[in-house]
């Protein structure tokens, strides 16, 4: 029997960090830090010896020793990149300990040996570490609110760290050898079980998400939650209870793990190289099936959530779809969301009573039909509910400078949402608006839900760019301004239009429009504008921002260190622009017939990369209306790389004397056009790394068409 000895004390669910008394502030903060790192060392008390820290739990991950000093390095780590300390308290153990990204592929294992320090080591070590952090949280400088700049956000970083990885140990502890766990009085499982309830479906009518954290909430978020997501979903079913394990042994009896056609070809290659027959916490006994819990194996529960990979999910679906005839799969995110807004159940991660939850309940799952939720059963808790959605940014997503790679690796498409929590998430883990992803082979304590509907939509794209030139490119054209250099294709836009008067605006060229922004700038002021470059890959960033999409990429600050950037048309107040462009791949020495009758034409640092630039010239004026305007902007900077030296419009002697591209111009364009106004010099920026930028100066010219 648990004495009242024996039970873990009440575990802090998180904390308001916008606060207006600074030692409430810090009783607070201490309380959260001092409960969390109490129940992380609780948790490595399962273990039944030392061995047990340096044998793998499973191959694809690191030993739980690494695991036991990570957490307590990490503080350390981020500490000092925000000053709030600025000596290392062990520089061997702090290397060692330092990466925690681990997340091999399933046919990838690491045989890599360490060198692990003793558990008596690293327990030493974790005791600096709470003595540091409470010493800065007791006497510190704290100036409220706590928010994403702040160098408090620090320790609440590393807080939240640690009960992610209470989590994620949690899992290889129960992967581990039963030889090498104990039970613990801090750490009792679920105790009732029975049959699984009969599983029914739920209508939802259609209905709107917005999704995303704004950086002055008052809770802790990651990079992955913030910035803006909104969508319109429609109608759809949803299983009124999580998959049980009762449930699923129909999958399993009916032989779905030796079905090919239930599987994708990534579930097939895991089938192949695990051959999986059942869950993997499933034992096979003589008595029948019992289940592994992270101390112990008990006699099935059948109604406690089955828990499995995605890919078992994702095959479990297919074969409810192929046996009752509907469109049965996996919830998308935003119909997670959904369920929760029309179940009114976004604040159950506070109620300790409400879900499985927080540590609030037990070591464990438990039965499917325990926690009602409206008109559902854990719609948040018990088991973490695997989604269709692999993770993606928000609009307006920022990594966190003092970690840049919380989330940016899983921007991979291989890396699918979890959502709901499980019975051991706690303080952000267990908030709806947070977004956990894991490879989709991979064990959590994380279950499922189905639902039932035909559409399923496209996810936003997550790649970032980090091809250089392309970066470049992307953060020249819609990125940042340096050294208080305007915006190059901005400032020729702004340029022309000054230029232009009150002629015609009906249709405009952007020729050589590489990534497209002086196209959307023209079409503020035109009817519809044409971009055409000879490069798809430039023309493909302006076409996915004129789908709405956002442009990700990287930029290089210094040998293999980077920053994300992300832009959107929405952030540049262009979003009403994007129905008036139109994106082309083409050559402006060969335009198609189509590209023709235009008002106004821009050929922007282009001549000097043509290779026959007179041609172009020549026949432009067969692309422009009469009274029309051309307007050529460039550095003259000719090379044969680009154009061979006999077609250079200037840049030489000629007849003894300097021979200018201005005169080149001026001989080629006299017979159609006229020059309008002096040439002026207009500055642009291009940075290559956080110390190098090229500083060049761009001649525009304006001619206007007459003959």
């Amino acid at each position: 029997m648990t004495t009242a000895d024996d039970r873990p004390p009440a575990f802090p669910r998180g904390i308001n960090l916008h606060g207006d008394d600074p030692q409430a502030m810090r009783r607070q903060l201490r309380a959260y830090f001092t409960s969390t790192f109490d129940r992380y060392e609780s948790l490595f008390e399962t273990l039944a010896c030392d061995a047990a820290y340096y044998e793998h739990a499973i191959p694809l991950r690191h030993p739980l020793i690494f695991y036991f000093g990570h957490t307590a390095t990490f503080f350390v780590n981020k500490l000092l990149l925000t000053h709030l300390i600025d000596e290392r308290l062990d520089p061997r153990i702090e290397s060692v300990f330092a990466v925690g990204v681990d997340e091999m592929s399933w046919d990838d294992l690491n045989e890599e040996r360490y060198d692990w320090p003793s558990v008596a080591e690293v327990k030493a070590y974790r005791a600096k570490v709470r003595a540091m952090v409470t010493r800065l949280i007791d006497e510190a400088p704290l100036s409220l609110p706590i928010d994403w700049n702040h160098p408090w956000w620090a320790i609440v970083m590393g807080i939240e760290h640690e009960r992610i990885h209470l989590e994620t140990s949690s899992v290889l502890i129960r992967q581990h050898k039963l030889a090498y766990v104990k039970p613990h009085p801090h750490w009792r499982p679920c105790t009732e079980a029975g049959a699984a309830p009969d599983n029914s479906l739920v209508k939802i009518p259609a209905g709107s998400v917005v999704l995303g954290k704004d950086k002055s909430s008052p809770r802790y978020g990651w990079d992955n939650e913030y910035g803006r997501h909104e969508a319109d979903v429609a109608a759809f079913q949803a299983s009124r209870h999580l998959v049980s394990n009762q449930e699923f042994l129909t999958f399993v009896e009916a032989g779905g793990y030796s079905h090919p056609g239930y599987w994708e070809d990534e579930g097939k290659e895991w089938l192949d190289f695990t051959h999986a027959e059942h869950p993997s916490f499933w034992v096979p006994a003589s008595n029948g099936w019992r289940l592994r819990l992270m101390t112990e194996e008990i006699p099935m529960p059948w109604n406690w959530p089955v828990e499995t990979n995605y890919h078992e999910a994702k095959a479990f679906c297919r074969w409810k779809a192929a046996s009752s005839g509907q469109p049965v799969r996996l919830p998308t995110e935003d119909e997670w969301q959904r369920l929760l807004d029309h179940a009114g159940q976004r604040e159950v991660a506070d109620r300790a009573d409400h879900a499985n939850l927080q540590l609030a309940h037990f070591a464990s799952s438990c039965p499917v039909d325990r926690f009602a939720h409206g008109d559902f059963f854990d719609l948040t808790g018990n088991v973490w509910q695997w989604t269709e959605t692999p993770i993606y940014p928000f609009e307006g997503f920022d990594v966190h400078p003092i970690y840049d790679d919380f989330t940016t690796p899983t921007f991979d498409g291989r890396h699918n949402l979890m959502k709901g929590g499980s019975w051991i998430s706690c303080g952000n883990e267990a908030e709806p608006e947070s977004r956990y992803a894991f490879r989709r082979h991979f064990f959590q304590h994380a279950g499922f839900r189905y639902v039932v509907s035909k559409e399923l939509k496209h996810v936003p794209g997550s790649h970032y760019e980090t091809d250089k030139l392309l970066s470049e490119y992307a953060e020249f054209h819609y990125g940042d301004s340096y050294f208080d250099v305007p915006n190059f294709p901005k400032a020729l836009v702004d340029l022309a239009i000054d230029a232009l008067g009150d002629t015609p605006r009906r249709k405009a060229l952007d020729l050589g429009c590489a990534s497209g922004r002086a196209t959307f700038e023209l079409a503020r002021h035109f009817d519809l504008v044409t971009g055409i470059d000879f490069s798809a890959r430039f023309i493909g960033q302006g076409v996915a921002l004129a789908r709405g999409e956002s442009l990700r990429y990287t930029l290089v600050d210094e040998g293999e260190l980077v920053q994300y950037k992300s832009r959107s048309l929405a952030d540049l107040d262009l979003q009403d622009t994007a129905g008036k462009v139109e994106f082309f791949q083409g050559d402006a020495c060969n335009l198609k017939p189509q590209f023709t009758d235009y008002d106004f034409i821009m050929a922007a640092n282009l001549i000097d990369r043509l290779y026959q630039p007179a041609r172009f010239l020549e026949s432009v004026h067969e692309r422009l209306n009469l009274g029309g305007m051309l307007m050529i902007a460039s550095p003259y900077t000719w090379l044969t790389e680009h154009t061979p030296r006999a077609d250079w419009l200037g840049g030489f002697k000629k007849d003894g004397e300097n021979f200018g591209t201005l005169n080149g111009l001026k001989a080629v364009l006299g017979a159609h056009f006229e020059p309008v106004g002096e040439p002026c010099d207009v500055p642009f920026v291009i940075r290559e790394t956080r110390h190098k930028f090229q500083h060049t100066l761009s001649e525009a010219t304006f001619w206007k068409r007459v003959r």
